[in-house]
């Protein structure tokens, strides 16, 4: 008490007092029970108490003293307002209007999640410099998906998971384990990214118990990060984790009901849900005592459940994408008509429903399970248009573009992609020399016969 500010000694003093004279009056008035009275401080450096006064009553019924606890609940407060961020933050990634969600096509749904972490890390988390990158399998390569308040030279930075060499990044995707470093000037793993950086929190993106890349914060001043942030930092990256996820499932759709497609995205966010409420039940241990912040972490597992409910009620939504083969009866056309197309992608699905659709407008269709089966092709076959996933085995949609390119600069070639990040920067080099079109998958068999036709169209032209 002696150590507290004296303005905040004078105003617990005085409540003291009022407690005393608050009790006698109850007393005299003939009150059977005197209970405690609580009052909260905040003082002007922000810092906040709780003052427990609770009266004293002897064998003759008389107020003796006025007992007195006082809490410094600042650190408190701060989890809870942090608490209460991660929550807000959760909810606005994985708020989805039904209606309105259902209306966008793959590239818009990937602008508005992007908005939306760019709007939550920054307006509520207060992370300004941030980098999130996705790991990819086939590589090992951690892909470059959003950045901000970062320099436009890490778009050029190749990054892998592997502890040596990598950067943090790479050090944190390998081992799976979140990395605060409080001074960059004295760790020897930090690769150069933000001006004048002095410290960052570099926290690992996890699915379902697989690392599928990273999150990377960075700050100006030194020792910007502790282990709160740490622990927020990871539940907000499962939120983003999910939120990927969700928009990946919602934009794979193969299924002919809108039943089983429910069913199966269900089944795959469970794990990934079941891990933030882990999350938040872990500190529920830890702030046992603590009411106000145990009451919000409880908020944080209702809202969970809600998202788990409101991505119901989206999948079981009519998709309005072409899953299958298309209803309308397919007729020659005079720009498609004896046009060699070839068609590459790893999905059965995607191919042999592409192919049969152009097949029907008069094309002659090869078609490639993978990039080097496609390239070979290119090699022995003369094309007059080439439509390539982005992420094949073997090699990718942007070599094949780059090997039909080679072979003919003007064969147009259309790339499609199954997900909204653009691994290897593909479609922006691939934008810069050349490429028609991209499609995001699925897309609709009246807007894959547009883009062909008018890039057919336009080398005639």
């Amino acid at each position: 008490m002696i150590a507290l500010p004296q303005d905040l000694r004078d105003r617990i003093c005085a409540f003291c007092a009022e407690t005393f004279s608050w009790a006698q009056t109850e007393v005299e008035s003939g009150a059977k029970q005197i209970r405690f009275r609580r009052l909260t401080v905040t003082t002007d450096s922000h810092n906040h108490y709780e003052v427990t006064a609770t009266p004293v009553i002897d064998l003759h019924n008389r107020i003796t003293q006025v007992a007195v606890v006082v809490w410094d609940t600042s650190t408190a407060r701060q989890l809870q307002s942090k608490i209460d961020a991660i929550d807000r933050a959760g909810r606005e990634l994985l708020s989805l209007d039904v209606q309105q969600f259902a209306r966008l096509d793959m590239q818009e749904r990937l602008s508005l999640l992007e908005q939306k972490v760019l709007r939550c890390t920054k307006e509520i988390l207060h992370f300004e410099n941030f980098e999130i990158r996705i790991l990819q399998k086939s590589n090992n390569q951690l892909d470059l998906v959003l950045a901000s308040g970062m320099p436009a030279s890490i778009m050029d930075v190749d990054l892998y998971a592997s502890a040596e060499g990598n950067g943090i990044c790479g050090y944190v995707a390998e081992r799976g384990q979140s990395y605060i470093c409080p001074d960059i000037a004295k760790d020897p793993r930090y690769r150069p990214a933000v001006e004048n950086a002095k410290s960052s929190l570099t926290v690992p993106l996890i699915l379902r118990d697989d690392v599928i890349g990273v999150a990377n914060f960075e700050s100006t001043k030194l020792a910007a990060f502790n282990e709160h942030d740490r622990q927020f930092a990871e539940i907000f990256g499962r939120y983003i984790v999910l939120s990927l996820h969700v928009l990946e499932l919602l934009n794979t759709e193969r299924h002919a009901t809108t039943g089983r497609l429910g069913t199966n995205v269900m089944a795959e966010i469970t794990a990934p849900l079941n891990d933030i409420l882990t999350d938040v039940e872990n500190l529920l241990e830890d702030y046992i005592g603590h009411d106000d912040l145990r009451h919000r972490l409880r908020v944080v597992s209702e809202n969970v459940v809600k998202i788990r409910e409101t991505i119901k009620a989206l999948t079981s939504a009519k998709p309005g994408f072409v899953g299958g083969r298309s209803a309308t009866a397919a007729k020659e056309d005079p720009v498609l008509r004896g046009k060699r197309v070839l068609v590459a992608d790893d999905e059965d699905v995607i191919r042999e429903t592409v192919r049969d659709v152009l097949i029907g407008y008069g094309c002659e269709v090869s078609t490639a399970t993978n990039g080097a089966d496609a390239i070979e092709l290119i090699h022995n076959t003369t094309f007059d248009l080439v439509l390539s996933d982005i992420k094949m085995p073997i090699k990718s949609g942007y070599e094949v573009f780059a090997a039909a390119k080679d072979t003919n600069a003007k064969t147009p070639v259309i790339l499609t992609t199954g997900f909204g990040y653009d691994p290897n920067h593909s479609i922006v080099r691939a934008r810069r020399e050349g490429l028609a079109a991209v499609l995001f998958k699925p897309f609709k068999v009246d807007q894959l016969l547009n883009e062909i036709r008018m890039a057919l169209s336009s080398v005639d032209a």
